[in-house]
């Protein structure tokens, strides 16, 4: 907001410097963005009055003046406006004067060979925005020749460029910020208080209308009749000017100039177009949403097509105007109104913003709307637009009829317990020069009674600190809700730059936390396997078992939880090969969630899909694409659990029917369920148009850091390599088909006992001479120890151990 300080000066006491006042706004959370100091923009031009005007003897266009500026000596003025002419005053610019709005110092010059001593000014050549072409002609008579210019044309004036925060809708106005400078100053207010104003006669033709009394609370409608339309005085339009707005007519002015005064918007209709609209001499004016297919010209002067989110004025419930963005073009006031009709009223700031929104159009008014206006002060503001209006236009009022709803005003302030204890103990100490210390008991009084809040004594708290209650104004009713609010006004008016800096004594390094670096270690291993991290929505389709419905969702696509990653990792590996990307190796970390007969439940976990040909280049391969075997998928996941540190045990699992039931396993740590891995089941792999090798696995990550942030892991025992040979023995047997692997190598480990340092699968084989129902097996055992070299007297009965409980335990046919 644009504030003028000559206008901030009626309202406040000020002794600052523009400068200072702007320092002093900024460093209270009201940043000066600009300070436009208009006095520069005319320093040296004086008022002159043109004596005679004379055709320039080389020029058409120019005219060569008599000028008198007071000076005892008329000046020599070449003029090239159309305008100009004897018996008037006009602003002139002397030699030497530079004049920065279109960069010009003016110097004695000879135009078409006549000398000029200056130049006679107009209002754009001043910086000020003008309809007019040509020089400005000053309306008033007798001015003193050679006097300053400025405080005729307002440009003795600093303006402030002003931006404040959303939750200060009561810094939207000059009163609003002149309130805050005399809380900032201690200085004295002078706000204005209209007084009553008379209406003629009680009995009219205007009835009101609230459909919706929670989008409009209250309505205010003026009748006034007898309306002189003219151009505002000078001072109104100065202060326009200087707030960035164009004058157009003494109503539409005061109109705007409450609404820059008091935050109030208000909007005027022409009370003859009004009845026209309405084709009826009885006005109803109300309030409503749209109904479907209505429109409305806008005084911009486009016709809007409306949705069911706006909210209208209406005359007769026909639409003149959308409530509290903008007026309509049907009904405006125009050079020939004669009468009146005045709306002050309250909108709700969400039906505002909506209606502002699904238009996309955005006012003064509106802007307001949609902070909070205050509900306080709409009598006061509408008094003050109709005592301009009867003194500025000759108005007289007639009726008035007014729709309240708003709670009884004994709810418009609240109260709030303040304590000094917590004040200090969320603010810190305060820097004292040489020492620190507190702030004391008069320090929050005298803050918070300058801000308006009345503070009633409450006793003391548990420590002995004051506590008081809080009475905060109507006017920052919307901004000071709670103790903290209090407490934030106290240090902003304080000063935050009288708080202390103190760093903490000792300052630490920061570090991550231990889950936290386990993830990231987890997602380098993962990336170094060659998969890709990928990252789905959380939200999915519905229809699977125990998954968390949406009660509001965006779209059906997106209305339940996932409570699972193996599936959207499916259908990313689909989306890729259908875009021509090929296989996809990657893997996700995520949140999943699903319901419980006692509620519901949320875990993290990693998933991740294997179906590409890992190998870096396909040129030794003839460009053939090889498929990714089981095992070589599942020594992915082993690799980065052995770069975990971390032993897992796969056993045959069948529960997930959207896998292979024979080539899925669960994933086992110290007797704790991890996860599960797996083939995808050949009718899913068929649905989705899937190649045949292509593996998932889904781990919880919650059992997995745990397990990997044990102490033994996290900081291994060293122990010392064996400077002694090794003695391999081979041990080959036919074993049933259904006994895995996994549990012959735990057996052979289990016997072997501390002599083992290795056992190896090497060759496995199925079809001629194999018994059916069997496969033949060979494992390779290296033995060694850490302090000597092993005889054959000591391998051979611990190898003899280990063949003796492969056949106890499984029943195995030795071959060797």
């Amino acid at each position: 907001m644009r504030i003028s300080l000559n206008w901030l000066r009626e309202l406040v006491e000020i002794k600052l410097s523009p400068e200072e006042l702007a320092e002093t706004l900024t460093m209270a959370g009201f940043e000066v963005e600009e300070i436009e100091d208009r006095r520069t923009w005319a320093n040296g031009v004086v008022v002159g009055k043109v004596l005679e005007r004379q055709p320039h003897p080389n020029a058409d266009k120019l005219s060569v003046c008599q000028v008198d500026i007071g000076a005892g000596e008329t000046l020599n003025i070449v003029c090239g406006a159309a305008n100009v002419k004897a018996d008037i005053y006009v602003p002139v610019a002397t030699t030497g004067t530079y004049l920065p709005n279109i960069d010009l110092k003016i110097k004695p010059a000879k135009l078409r060979g006549v000398p000029s001593q200056g130049m006679i000014c107009s209002l754009k050549e001043l910086g000020l925005p003008t309809d007019v072409d040509g020089i400005h002609i000053f309306t008033q008579e007798n001015l003193p020749l050679g006097s300053d210019v400025r405080p005729l044309l307002g440009l003795d004036d600093v303006i402030l460029d002003l931006t404040a925060t959303a939750n200060r809708a009561d810094a939207l106005s000059m009163v609003g910020v002149a309130r805050e400078v005399a809380a900032l100053t201690g200085r004295k207010l002078s706000i204005p208080e209209p007084g009553e104003v008379s209406i003629a006669k009680k009995a009219g033709n205007l009835t009101l209308k609230i459909a919706d009394t929670q989008a409009c609370p209250a309505y205010i409608g003026t009748v006034i009749e007898q309306v002189k339309i003219a151009p505002s005085p000078e001072w109104l339009q100065q202060r326009l000017r200087a707030a960035g707005v164009r004058p157009i007519s003494n109503v539409v002015d005061i109109t705007n100039y409450v609404l820059l005064e008091w935050g109030q918007p208000l909007h005027a209709f022409d009370c003859d177009r009004l009845k026209s609209v309405a084709s009826s001499e009885n006005l109803t004016i109300g309030v409503r949403f749209v109904n479907n297919g209505e429109s409305l010209k806008t005084l911009d002067g486009q016709t809007r097509t409306l949705a069911s989110q706006n909210l209208l004025i209406t005359a007769n419930e026909k639409p003149v105007a959308l409530a509290g963005v903008m007026g309509g073009e049907e009904t405006e006031v125009h050079e020939g109104t004669q009468s009146l009709v005045l709306e002050a009223a309250l909108f709700d700031s969400v039906a505002i913003r909506r209606s502002s929104r699904s238009v996309g159009l955005r006012s003064e008014a509106s802007g307001r709307y949609e902070r909070g206006v205050n509900r306080a002060e709409l009598e006061i503001a509408n008094r003050r637009a109709l005592s301009l209006i009867s003194e500025l236009a000759s108005g007289i009022l007639v009726q008035q009829e007014i729709a309240d709803t708003r709670p009884d005003p004994s709810t418009w302030s609240r109260s709030i317990a303040l304590r000094l204890d917590r004040v200090n103990q969320i603010l810190g100490p305060i820097d004292l020069g040489e020492d620190t210390g507190e702030l004391q008991e008069q320090d929050v009084e005298r803050i918070l009674t300058a801000l308006g809040c009345q503070l009633t004594p409450s006793g003391e708290d548990s420590s002995h600190q004051p506590t008081w209650s809080v009475s905060v104004p109507p006017y920052r009713y919307r901004d000071l809700e709670r103790e903290i609010d209090l407490i934030e006004e106290i240090a902003r008016l304080y000063g935050y730059n009288r708080f202390c800096d103190t760093l903490p004594e000792k300052s630490e390094g920061g570090y991550l936390p231990l889950d936290e670096e386990l993830i990231r270690k987890l997602r380098a291993f993962l990336r170094a396997e060659g998969l890709t991290e990928l990252i789905h929505y959380s939200l999915v389709k519905p229809g699977e078992d125990r998954q968390i419905v949406l009660s509001n969702p965006l779209f059906v696509e997106y209305s339940a939880l996932r409570n699972d990653l193996i599936s959207g990792l499916v259908d990313a590996f689909q989306y890729n090969l259908e875009q021509g990307n090929g296989a996809l190796n990657g893997f996700e970390i995520g949140q999943i969630f699903w319901r419980e007969e006692d509620g519901f439940q949320e875990t993290e976990a990693l998933a991740g899909i294997i179906g590409g040909d890992r190998t870096v280049g396909k040129w030794s391969k003839s460009g053939r694409e090889e498929p990714i075997t089981w095992f070589e998928a599942k020594g992915i996941l082993e690799s980065v659990f052995r770069q975990l540190a971390l032993e897992v045990e796969f056993q045959p699992d069948r529960r997930d029917d959207r896998l292979h039931p024979g080539r899925t396993a669960s994933l086992w740590i110290r007797g704790n369920r991890l996860g599960i891995f797996g083939q995808l089941h050949p009718q899913l792999r068929r649905e989705k148009g899937l190649p045949d090798s292509v593996y998932v696995f889904q781990l919880d990550l919650d059992v997995l850091l745990e397990s990997v942030g044990q102490d033994e892991i996290l900081v291994p025992a060293f122990q010392p390599y064996s400077t002694y040979p090794a003695s391999d023995r081979d041990i080959a047997f036919f074993a049933p088909v259904k006994i895995s692997v996994s549990e012959i190598q735990k057996v052979i480990t289990k016997a072997s006992k501390d002599l083992l340092e290795s056992v190896e699968l090497f060759d496995e084989y199925r079809g001629e001479n194999v018994p059916e129902g069997q496969r033949s097996l060979a494992f390779r055992l290296v033995y060694r120890a850490s302090d000597r070299t092993l005889t054959e007297a000591e391998v051979e009965p611990v190898h003899n151990k280990v063949r003796e409980a492969l056949v106890e335990k499984f029943g195995v046919n030795l071959r060797s």
